[in-house]
């Protein structure tokens, strides 16, 4: 007896739990007491893009670009550092993007070299170096192993980046996750601006501080004859009355002084004298320290401010800068204005991202789709209970029992882990109801047999559970794990179908194995019944 009550305890334990993680899906307006207690859960079942309609997308990040990046940038560490050690060479400059090449003269030069790059560069590796008169031409590039890590970090922390940029475009139960090692899936349901979203996602967002070259020539750079330490930029306006777009060059100096890795905040303003929306970035304090030195340095010259390659503005530094606030303008719309600032707090991608592949499903067809899965459900459902009660009498009833207990603990188990309800996981669960049934069904009819050779309940029932858990084990532990390699190896649609089976599965062997027995013991030990309904 005393088994029986700490089995009743446990049992209702567990229904308490699974209703309290049920009750936000039922309820949406949940009372302003049960978000106050802090320990009750608040998160509802997320339906899939299939069910609620809104945009698929498919993501590949182009990681050969981060490894370019990084050596891009250790170029301008070597040239910052060959300086600092006067180091005097002829040429310094990235070959074949992803190689450095480096040409010293005379053996001073050559000897200090190597001892910086063993002190400084250790994880640089020598591709060759070649002997040319009294000088030498050295070669340096990745490992393989440093080249795999980038990639890896490029992929994981794209990801992460996009995954902050959805949270703050407010987009509600984003379904964001990695396939392969390039690959990331976008799922958005709901969304009602898919180009807005596909423009905020894809955007790299690298922002950077660069000195426009006043020394020299425009015109003669737009001609070709560009100095080897600078580039052409373009400012890219559009007018508001006629549409046209406007292209501004610039000749600037490559040297990047400052980039976005030092922002910790970007925020829109509006402009009082012209009622203009503006982009106000907040940098932490190394980065605050930087840009004042970088304005101390420059006054009266144009820094421009780099956004993936376009000059956003390149205003006159007029004093030194100090406190870590600038602005970026650029003839903003509101919206424009919004996504610029959700992309620079989000952080830079590490790399571009390319669209391969781009669904948009409709509001319309995610409720049809809704409509008949739940009505399968229902009616799967129904047409089961009404056998299983026909057939087995009150045993049959036991079982009904159980099923609509087990129907709340996949859903509870959803709300629970986060998951995501799909079309195919409807299907699911309706393939659970009927596994749940098939084991009620084994030991019915193992205690039927019983029953006939002349057993009392109490042992027909001892008997038939006794003969039957094994068999219900067996069958449902080897769908479980196939249930489990689907959900590994699966994506999309057949990873929704084996959550709700994997929950579905843990769920019926629950409660036809101890809640159902539950229930037969207490009409054997406490109504004390001289035969079984079955």
């Amino acid at each position: 007896m005393t088994q029986l009550k700490w089995k009743l305890l446990f049992i209702l334990a567990i229904v308490v739990v699974a209703l309290a993680y049920v009750v936000p899906s039922v309820f949406p307006n949940l009372p302003g007491w049960w978000r106050a207690l802090g320990i009750l859960p608040t998160e509802k079942i997320h339906l899939g893009l299939d069910l609620q309609g809104g945009m698929h997308l498919v993501l590949e990040v182009q990681t050969q670009k981060a490894v370019e990046n990084r050596i891009g940038r250790t170029v301008q560490e070597l040239r910052d550092a060959m300086k600092k050690a006067g180091i005097r060479y002829v040429e310094l400059d990235r070959v074949k993007e992803i190689q450095i090449s480096v040409r010293i003269l005379n053996k001073e030069n050559i000897e200090a070299f190597d001892k910086m790059l063993d002190k400084e560069f250790p994880w640089l590796r020598l591709v060759s170096k070649s002997h040319e008169g009294e000088g030498i031409i050295v070669r340096l590039d990745l490992p393989e192993q440093k080249v795999k890590y980038i990639e890896e970090m490029a992929s994981r922390q794209a990801m992460e980046t996009i995954r902050n940029r959805i949270d703050q475009f407010g987009v509600s139960e984003p379904d964001i996750r990695r396939q392969e090692e390039k690959r990331i899936l976008v799922q958005l349901p709901g969304i009602k601006n898919p180009q807005r979203a596909i423009n905020l996602i894809g955007q790299t967002a690298l922002l950077e501080f660069k000195l426009v070259d006043e020394e020299h020539d425009l015109h003669e750079a737009l001609k070709g004859e560009i100095p080897p330490d600078d580039e052409i930029l373009y400012e890219i306006s559009e007018d508001k009355i006629t549409r046209r777009t406007k292209k501004t060059p610039f000749l600037v100096k490559k040297r990047t002084y400052l980039t976005g890795e030092y922002l910790t905040d970007a925020r829109v303003e509006i402009d009082s004298q012209f009622n203009e929306p503006y982009v106000t970035i907040v940098f932490d304090k190394k980065g605050a320290r930087l840009f004042e030195r970088i304005t101390e340095a420059n006054v009266k010259k144009r820094l421009a401010i780099v956004l993936d390659g376009h000059i956003y503005s390149a205003p006159v530094i007029q004093e030194k800068i100090s406190g870590g606030n600038a602005r970026i303008t650029g003839n903003f719309t509101d919206e424009e204005a919004r996504d610029l600032a959700i992309v620079l707090r989000a952080g830079a991608l590490p790399a571009p991202v390319k669209i391969l592949e781009e669904r948009t499903v409709g509001p319309s067809l995610g409720r049809d789709s809704i409509e008949k899965g739940l009505f399968s459900m229902w009616v799967g459902g129904i047409f089961v209970v009404l056998f299983i009660a026909i057939y087995y009498k009150g045993a049959g009833i036991i079982a009904d029992i159980a099923l609509c207990l087990n129907i709340i603990l996949i859903a509870a188990g959803l709300a629970f882990f986060q998951a995501t309800l799909t079309l195919p996981g409807i299907a699911g669960i309706i393939l659970t109801i009927g596994m749940a049934v098939d084991a009620n069904v084994i030991i019915f009819e193992r205690v039927r047999e019983e029953v006939r050779i002349g057993k009392t309940p109490r042992a027909a029932v001892d008997a038939g559970y006794a003969k039957a858990t094994l068999t219900i084990l067996d069958a449902n532990v080897t769908t479980l794990i196939a249930a489990l390699v689907l959900f590994q190896f699966g994506t999309g649609p057949i990873k929704g179908f084996a959550v709700t089976l994997s929950i579905g599965i843990l769920a019926s062997l629950f409660t036809a194995i101890l809640v159902t027995r539950l229930i037969f013991d207490y009409l054997i030990f406490h109504q004390r019944i001289g035969r079984l309904s079955i």
